[in-house]
């Protein structure tokens, strides 16, 4: 999957994204919070409705639930789309946009609202750039 796991680091700047269910855990490092949350109107992210904020790709840790995370993927088969095979849950993605960055589902976080962000901007992936 090209997902590191786990390993001992400092835990101020690490965070806990889990899926519904709580079978699949992931740990993600957000020294700046929340980056460049957003939805995008593809046909994929336009049906799951989350919003999707930016990690690096050293960034994500699966701590839990390897095993439940199944793959998605289609057109171009670049993006990498990862869901709970227990809840359904979309977790995270490596994005297509950025092969070296994922992106990861907001509502997932621990102890966030993502109704409480505000106007969330839609990116265009109906016409997406590695289209062109």
């Amino acid at each position: 999957m090209g997902i590191k796991e786990v390993s001992a680091v400092a835990v101020n700047e690490w965070h806990t994204a889990r899926c519904h269910c709580g079978a699949v855990q992931l740990r993600l490092h957000l020294p700046d919070g929340i980056v460049d949350p957003r939805r995008c109107d593809c046909s994929l992210c336009r049906r799951r409705g989350a919003i999707a904020a930016t990690v690096s790709e050293n960034g994500i840790e699966i701590l839990q639930g390897h095993a439940h995370l199944r793959l998605y993927q289609f057109n171009t088969h670049v993006a990498e789309h990862w869901f709970c095979d227990v809840c359904g849950i979309y977790t995270h993605h490596r994005r297509r946009s950025n092969p070296h960055e994922y992106g990861y589902n907001v509502a997932c976080l621990e102890g966030i609202d993502p109704f409480g962000l505000g106007v969330v901007p839609t990116n265009d992936g109906v016409n997406h750039p590695a289209d062109r």
